[in-house]
């Protein structure tokens, strides 16, 4: 991939070449309408304006999809519509939701038909930054621009001048600005995953907003890429993280170099301190370079820049982890991939050999099990803690998501880190995380570089 910049004009492209209220009666006031969110094709100006606009699929047809912003403890209720030629659900990443509205197809509902709908009703517990995505054939709906925001708004707002969600996303584009078609490329499924050629935020490959000197803005950053990993800094802005993956942090700490898998979030709250007349940006280095994803043009000063550090915010109301002494850890070995020397796995219940394994799609094995089974990693009670010893054997980087719960990574000396729904995992790397299983139902635990997921990195848990 070649360098990025906001003004190269797609340079990088050529590279792939490839229902209305019912009457009140007897008094009762009318049922409030149910509000619809459809997926669709659509069309999205993802590329500059000589380019056509690109094909994309979308809730309600664009790119992001519609913002769902509530206020915590506000039930939220959708009747989804699918008008995609596929089968698909909606997955409410990280949100700690009753299991049967969680989306995943042959675990927590059936997959909804082209043209049928589903209802998802639920009411979120905590505040934060959380998105929404399909979880059928993820690694071609994602990538064709199906996801949109969640917003979860505290009781008790940050002072801040303005509240900014930037979605950042990767495109595999061609040269003519249409999304390339390899969708079930097994070298991406086999190494580092879908890797886009452009970066859009909110769906603009030139996102720039208006600021002002001074101002103090909270921005809410969701990487929704099918697998590429942002290494972030501020150039004309200073600020602190204050929540990642929608748990507040128990202390702001400085916003220095910000990696971000895919799935992630971080929340930041920002000063503006470039002059007026300059561009202040948010960075994304790579190998290549460095290149701005978000560029805001800053106006003269309306107020003296806060000379506070910004207060934590809320703490949700998750269930805090006991004592550790007792509680086993339960292993997951993470294995295959290029370079991974796994010379099998079991799939449909027999010892498979690699090459049948990528002829059928699979190159990762959990635990040596290529493929979700009846049984899952672990079954417990409700309110017991957790302990999931992972060791990434592979050569790739893999971005752990569990759904239906936060978890904290156990680091050096029994400290633990913050709350986290998807922890990055380096290749080589060991890490332990621990959660207090207190959502029942079934839960999925996989790679959230998808196509990973479909090549293998699935299993999933039980609690009753």
């Amino acid at each position: 991939m070649r360098k990025l910049t906001r003004r190269n004009v797609l340079t990088a492209l050529g590279a792939t070449g490839i229902a209305g209220a019912l009457p009140a009666q007897s008094g009762l006031a009318a049922p409030a309408p149910k509000i619809r969110l459809e997926a669709r094709p659509g069309t999205a100006r993802l590329a500059p304006d000589e380019y056509k606009p690109t094909p994309v699929w979308g809730y309600e047809g664009g790119v992001p999809g519609p913002t769902i912003r509530v206020r915590q403890g506000e039930r939220i209720d959708r009747v989804f519509l699918n008008n995609l030629p596929q089968e698909s659900t909606i997955h409410w990443h990280g949100i700690r939701i009753d299991n049967a509205m969680d989306g995943v197809p042959g675990l927590t509902q059936a997959a909804v038909p082209p043209g049928k709908t589903f209802d998802y009703g639920f009411t979120p517990p905590d505040a934060g930054t959380y998105w929404y995505h399909p979880h059928n054939r993820t690694w071609e709906q994602l990538a064709r621009g199906l996801y949109g925001a969640l917003i979860v708004e505290e009781t008790s707002a940050p002072d801040v001048d303005r509240d900014e969600v930037l979605m950042i996303d990767d495109w595999r584009l061609t040269e003519t600005a249409q999304i390339a078609e390899d969708f079930g490329a097994m070298h991406d499924w086999s190494h580092g995953g879908r890797i886009g050629n452009w970066i859009t935020v909110n769906g603009d490959g030139y996102w720039t907003s208006d600021a002002r000197q001074n101002d103090r803005l909270r921005l809410r950053l969701v990487n929704a890429s099918n697998a590429r990993i942002y290494n972030l800094s501020l150039k004309g802005l200073s600020g602190w993280v204050v929540a990642l993956d929608g748990q507040p942090l128990s202390m702001p700490v400085p916003a220095e170099k910000l990696l971000l898998a895919p799935a992630q979030r971080a929340d930041l709250i920002v000063d503006v301190t470039a002059n007026s007349g300059m561009e202040a940006s948010l960075l994304s280095h790579e190998r290549g370079g460095s290149y701005a994803v978000a560029v805001f043009r800053v106006g003269q000063a309306m107020a003296e820049r806060r000379a506070d550090r910004p207060a934590p915010l809320p703490a949700n109301p998750l269930t805090e982890i006991g004592p550790l002494a007792e509680t086993r850890p339960v292993d997951l070995i993470m294995e295959g991939g290029a370079m991974g020397r796994m010379r099998g796995a079991m799939m449909n219940g027999k010892d498979t050999d690699i090459r049948t394994l990528i002829s059928r799609g699979k190159a990762w094995a959990f635990n040596g099990q290529a493929d979700m089974t009846d049984k899952p990693l672990l079954s417990v009670r409700a309110g017991q803690t957790v302990r999931i010893r992972m060791n990434n054997r592979s050569r790739w980087p893999h971005g752990m998501h569990l759904h239906g719960h936060h978890f904290r990574q156990m680091l050096l000396e029994e400290q633990m880190g913050p709350l986290r729904d998807t922890l990055l995992m380096q290749p080589g790397e060991i890490s332990e995380i621990a959660f207090v299983a207190d959502n029942p139902g079934d839960w999925l635990l996989h790679c959230h570089m998808v196509e990973h997921a479909a090549a293998g990195m699935m299993t999933w848990l039980k609690v009753t």
